[in-house]
Formats: structure tokens, C-alpha cells, sequence
């Protein structure tokens, strides 16, 4: 029955899901010693991950290289896309001091590159943004060697508030695309695709010299054709980075797994991407927005 769907929706799954997740998504449990010491950081400072709260794959390699993804604005999104793991609700009050813990986490952990992401924050006027601001301010200030990227939600597209965060001088402005336009209404409810393209329309409009970047998670049912329609979108905009990954569904709750690509296929996504123009394509089975992006800065020439 599920093999006759796949066919009526267009799309052909080659064998059935293996029961297992294949050999190239296995990693190593994380609990090396610079992951605790960080893992630590972060509860002294009373600080959230992204690495932690999505229950990234790759948080074991990243905390023991040092590296993590700094989540401000509480952890308590206030969309519910089906994809994400992050739990959902009314979120509490911010706090007004995170941007400074946020900066002397990173002096602690003497970082060269930062990333910082959020929740959604429909809740605020400005969205969030002026706490973005601060924080890439406090970082500049306390750590001035440390190089930026700020992981934004879409501000519901407002440009006064992607102009506050533009303003404080990120250097990598990214907002994730997440999926192709077919599955936004099912996984992404909240968004809206043509706003995406209109975020980085904007934001190369108030601030050209700022690469921007954007990812998306692969194997919630779109095809391969519906990606490079999508890759084509974005490179039309301008989009300088891209990152593309394979969805791991977080729970039977979440949105099905529709399949797993293979290395080979993400390399060939890689050289078509590059094919395209972008600056720099991350592309891989593990590939989160902020995997490697110290290496994705240095191979993009930021």
C-alpha cells in the first residue's frame, strides 16, 4: 500500500526504510571531557544550545572541539514545526542579561567563531531582534577576535527587525529554508517560502557586504528536483551558503521520515550547488546549519 502511494504522490522510494539508522548517521555518544567542561559552562551560565535542545547528532564532535550554537530567548519556541524537537509554547519572559553570559561563555571557550540561533519569538514585537543585536554587540566587545553568525528566525518578515540585527554587524546572516514550498503547510506551518526568499532579498538590500546563508534537512518527502528548485531560488536571491542534511525524525510524534540519502547523493547535491554559484556548500548526511562553520567561514572566504 505505502510503495502504490509513493507512486500516486510521483515519487518512488527504490527499497523500503532499513530498521536501523545506515552505518554513515552513526557517532560516537558524546561525554569526552571538553564536552562536560562545556556542558557544565552552560548550566553555570545558565545558557541554552541549539546542540542540546534539537538533539543534534553532532554535538559530541563539535563540544569536544570546542564549538557550540548558543540558543537565546529562552528554549520554548512559540511555533511548533514539525520537523523540530525544540518544545513549544508560551514562552517566559527573556532574560536582559543573556547577551553578556552568552559573551563570556565565549570568552571561556576563547572562540574564534560563533553561531547564535533562537526560538521563534511571535510573542515580542520586534521579534527578538534587539536582544540578536545586543548580544552580537556584547561578543564584538568582550571577544573582539571572534567572528559572528547569527541563525535567525524569519521575524514574520518584518525589515525593521532584520535591519536591528543587520545593524549590530553579524558576519554571516543565515536563516534556515528548511524544506521545499510542497511540504511547508505540513512541516513548517508557521512559515511561509516566499517570505524566506523575501528575508534574503532584504537583508543583501540593507547590508550587500554581509554573506548570508541558508540550510535545509533532507528526507521528509520532497525530491530531488524539488531541492535544486529550491537551490535555484535561493542562489537567485543571492544566497552565499548553503548547508543541506539528512532529517532524523525526534519522535513518533514528529513528521515521518520519508527516506535516507546516501553520501553519494549528497556529494552530487555538493556540485550542483557549487555549479550554481554558491560561495560554499556543506553537504552531508550529518550536516546541521552550524556543522563546521568555522571551516564553512574559512572555505567561503568570510
Amino acid at each position: 500500500m505505502t510503495e502504490v502511494l509513493y507512486q500516486i504522490m510521483g515519487r518512488h522510494r527504490a527499497e523500503p526504510l532499513p530498521d536501523r539508522k545506515p552505518s554513515w548517521l552513526k557517532v560516537k555518544a558524546p561525554g569526552g571531557p571538553n564536552y562536560l567542561r562545556l556542558k557544565h559552562l552552560m548550566r553555570e551560565l545558565d545558557l541554552h544550545s541549539v546542540c542540546e535542545e534539537a538533539h543534534c547528532p553532532n554535538v559530541g564532535e563539535c563540544w569536544e572541539h570546542g564549538t557550540a550554537t548558543f540558543m537565546i530567548l529562552g528554549d520554548v519556541c512559540t511555533r511548533n514545526c514539525a520537523y523540530c524537537a525544540v518544545a513549544h509554547g508560551r514562552p517566559p519572559k527573556y532574560d536582559i542579561s543573556e547577551p553578556g553570559r552568552v559573551a563570556e561563555a565565549i570568552a571561556q571557550m576563547q572562540l574564534q567563531h560563533a553561531v547564535i540561533t533562537s526560538v521563534d519569538r511571535d510573542d515580542l514585537p520586534d521579534f527578538g531582534a534587539h536582544i540578536f543585536a545586543e548580544t552580537i554587540r556584547q561578543i564584538h566587545m568582550r571577544v573582539p577576535g571572534c567572528s559572528v553568525e547569527v541563525l535567525v528566525p524569519d521575524f514574520q518578515g518584518s525589515e525593521k527587525s532584520i535591519r536591528t540585527v543587520l545593524d549590530a554587524g553579524p558576519d554571516i546572516y543565515n536563516h534556515n529554508t528548511e524544506t521545499v514550498p510542497r511540504l511547508y503547510k505540513r512541516a513548517r506551518p508557521g512559515g511561509r517560502y516566499a517570505r524566506v526568499l523575501e528575508i534574503f532579498r532584504i537583508a543583501k538590500r540593507l547590508a550587500p557586504d554581509i554573506p548570508t546563508k541558508s540550510g535545509m534537512i533532507l528526507g521528509m518527502g520532497e525530491t530531488v528536483e524539488e531541492i535544486e528548485v529550491v537551490m535555484k531560488d535561493l542562489r537567485m536571491v543571492d544566497v552565499d551558503i548553503l548547508t543541506l542534511g539528512q532529517y532524523l525524525r525526534p519522535s513518533d510524534s514528529h513528521i515521518a521520515l520519508d527516506r535516507y540519502y546516501t553520501p553519494q547523493e549528497f556529494r552530487r547535491l555538493y556540485e550542483t550547488g557549487m555549479a550554481m554559484g554558491f560561495r560554499h556548500v556543506e553537504s552531508g548526511p550529518l550536516v546541521r546549519s552550524s556543522y563546521h562553520a568555522w571551516e564553512q567561514v574559512q572555505a567561503a572566504g568570510v
